[in-house]
Formats: structure tokens, sequence, C-alpha cells
């Protein structure tokens, strides 16, 4: 336990200038006294490690100290060759640079763990479109990704319904979501961050300076809530419905399963057949006689009336199809 704190300790340091004691406490998730204790510990190993006292002081490594990459497990080894997505690097043109840097990475680990690129490519691919739909690269996605990375600002045209409009971009951050690009952007003079399809861009003119990027914008934070925030703008009606016990378990694989877990959390006590009531959110009376058709007799849908209506005329129909 305390072996791999020191290592993270010393890679902390190795990646910034220096770090107060409270920062690394932070970081590692014990006590200052603890990192204080462990910096004593490393320097008597021999790593250079030194605290400048005072207001500004902290911890730094000294002389240029760098470790190797030779105290991973090969469980961790394999991870790290994980945390690169081959298709999304390749749309956005960062092959070549990922190649270069396994390489680098398998150059610097011991000689029983090199073989961690193949070891986990054997065994996990990701594959992020959905079935049935051809993936398509967008043309200015390795524009956008570079700016992204520059932090440089961008003006974008975009197709917006049937017209283009034009916009000066500060763009954050890309994120690959079932095969379709999104970039997270702030307007230009603005506070609020939106969300544009990549591939609705017309045209992109990267600028030739660095726009200042706010340091407390956490991008998986934002997507998580944004896209929460537009499923939920697409659920503009309500349907009640009875469901068995059956009804009830497939209930979150016909709907979105957030609204499906609300709408049970708020379900009446069940019946003396165990068939529950509950209120569910849905998109429009013709999504929803599409997603409970597939309940078949498991839901009965009590209101709105007409939707009801649809699901009887269903039955007669089944009924009829079936009476020989």
């Amino acid at each position: 336990m305390r072996a791999a704190r020191l290592i993270k300790m010393v890679l902390l340091l190795q990646s910034r200038p220096a770090m107060t004691a409270a920062e690394l406490a932070r970081e590692l998730e014990v006590s200052e006294r603890t990192v204080t204790r462990d910096a004593q510990a490393l320097s008597e190993a021999g790593v250079p490690v030194y605290a400048d006292r005072g207001r500004t002081g902290g911890y730094r490594l000294i002389g240029g100290y760098r470790t190797r990459l030779t105290g991973l497990h090969r469980s961790e080894a394999e991870a790290l060759f994980l945390s690169g997505v081959p298709g999304a690097l390749r749309e956005m043109g960062l092959e070549d640079a990922a190649s270069a840097a396994r390489l680098k990475v398998s150059a610097a680990l011991l000689p029983s763990l090199r073989d961690a690129s193949r070891t986990a490519a054997q065994r996990f691919h990701l594959d992020a479109p959905n079935w049935f739909r051809e993936p398509r690269t967008p043309e200015l996605l390795p524009d956008v990704a570079e700016a992204v990375w520059d932090d440089r600002p961008v003006t974008a045209r975009y197709r917006r319904g049937e017209h283009e409009v034009s916009r000066e971009l500060e763009p954050y951050g890309l994120v690959l979501k079932a095969g379709v690009w999104y970039l997270c952007a702030r307007v230009a003079g603005r506070a609020s961050y939106r969300v544009y399809r990549i591939d609705r861009f017309t045209a992109v003119r990267p600028g030739t300076d660095r726009f200042d990027r706010d340091p407390d914008f956490d991008l998986p934070a934002f997507w998580a809530e944004r896209a929460e925030q537009f499923a939920r703008s697409l659920l503009r009606a309500e349907v009640v419905v009875r469901l068995s016990p059956a009804g009830a378990r497939r209930l979150p694989h016909v709907i979105d399963s957030l609204s499906a877990r609300e709408a049970l959390s708020t379900a009446d006590a069940p019946d003396a057949d165990g068939w529950v009531t509950v209120t569910v959110p849905v998109e429009s009376e013709e999504v929803a006689h599409a997603q409970f058709t597939s309940l078949g007799p498991e839901v009965e849908v009590l209101a709105p009336e007409p939707l009801r209506a649809r699901f009887r005329q269903d039955a007669e129909r089944l009924a009829g199809l079936y009476a020989g």
C-alpha cells in the first residue's frame, strides 16, 4: 500500500514543477504529516525530493530526476494500452502520434511487460457505432480536434435546419456518442457552453491566437448533465399503465432506464396479483404505442384514452388473427 503511494508521489512530482504538502495530501488521500514522512522515506531511498520552506514552498524533484516505468504491474500496463480508442484516434488524425507514444511506453517497460499491448488488444476491442449504422467520419473532424488540443478559437459555419450560420467558437472538448462526434464549445464573448454535431459543420477556420481556457470546465460532468437534459426534453407526454411483475422488470429495457426507475419508484402498492400502476413520461403517444407493444400482455394502458383505444383495437385484431 505504502509502496504504491510512494510511486504515485514521485510521478506527481515528476509531472509538475512543485506541489505543496496540502496538494499532495489531497491527491494521495493522506494527511500532510504522512506526506512529510513519505518525502523523507523517498529521500533516504535516493530519490532527490527537496522541500522548500515558507508560504510559497512545497516539494519538488531536483536534478531533472525521472523514473522509468518499472513499477507497473501487468494489469496496469495492459490497462494503459486500453486507454486510447484506436478508431477515434484515427478519425481525429492522431493515429501516428498514438502509435509513437505506445512505442515509447513499450520501450520504457520491463521486458516481461512489453507484450502488454498485444495481450490487451487480443482481449478487448471497442466498437463505438450503433448496429446497422454505417459510421462516417466528419471531414472537418481533424481540424476541429487540432483546435481543441491547441486551445485555438475557430470560425465555424454549420447547418441549422435549411440555413447556414456562422459562429466564433472556443472549442473545449470532443465527445464520441454512439458513433456521432460532438463538439462542446463556448460562443466567444458568452459564458454558457453549447453542443454542436461535427457532421453539420461546413467550414472551420482556426484562429492564430489561443483563448484562455476555463480551468473549472469539466467535460465529462458537462456532457452527463447536457445528455440528461436532452433526454428529458424529449419526454413531453405521460402515460398511465398497469404492469405485471414481468412487465415491471422489463420496463427499463423498453423505455429510457432513468425514466423507468423514477416511474417505478413512485408506483402504488402492488395489487393482489402483483401488478403496479405507474405514470411514465414518454416522447409521444405514437412512440409510447411502439414501446409498450413490445411488453405484450404484461402491460395495460389506462390513460390517455386514445392510446388505450389503440391497444384495444390491437388486441381485437390479434384475437381475430389467432382465433382459429
